[in-house]
């Protein structure tokens, strides 16, 4: 198959339109997890310095300040590492984490990760038609 036959093919336009209900499935669990367990994340990381000074404000921000901790919460647990040598979370915090809430933005942060690795592949193939 050549690049002028696969762009008139019904599978490049399955591979771009794949893309809408990826994304609509990722939105729909981040705002499952902003209304749903948000609360309950910050409540299990209230000795960390961010969630300390920085949630109060975020979380009065609406859907956008949910977002943004969803996502600054869902770096501090995965990737806590780091985060523990910079002193925006607490070593304790991390360890009595729930692992249901974990395992949780895991999922969350595997599908923001799959949605961008296809984005990039559909704005590639789209480029190089």
């Amino acid at each position: 198959m050549t690049l002028g036959e696969f762009w008139n093919s019904s599978l490049s336009d399955w591979i771009v339109l794949a893309m809408i209900p990826l994304n609509l499935a990722c939105l729909m669990f981040s705002l499952y997890l902003i209304r749903h367990h948000l609360d309950t994340m910050m409540d299990a990381l209230k000795n960390s310095r961010f969630i300390y000074l920085w949630a109060p404000a975020w979380r009065n921000r609406g859907c956008f300040g949910g977002f943004v901790l969803l996502s600054k919460i869902a770096g501090m647990v995965i990737f806590s590492n780091a985060y523990i040598r910079i002193g925006d979370v607490d070593a304790v915090d991390i360890k009595h984490f729930p692992h249901y809430l974990k395992r949780l933005l895991i999922i969350d942060i595997t599908l923001m990760t799959f949605t961008l690795a296809w984005m990039g592949v559909v704005a590639a193939l789209i480029k190089f038609k």
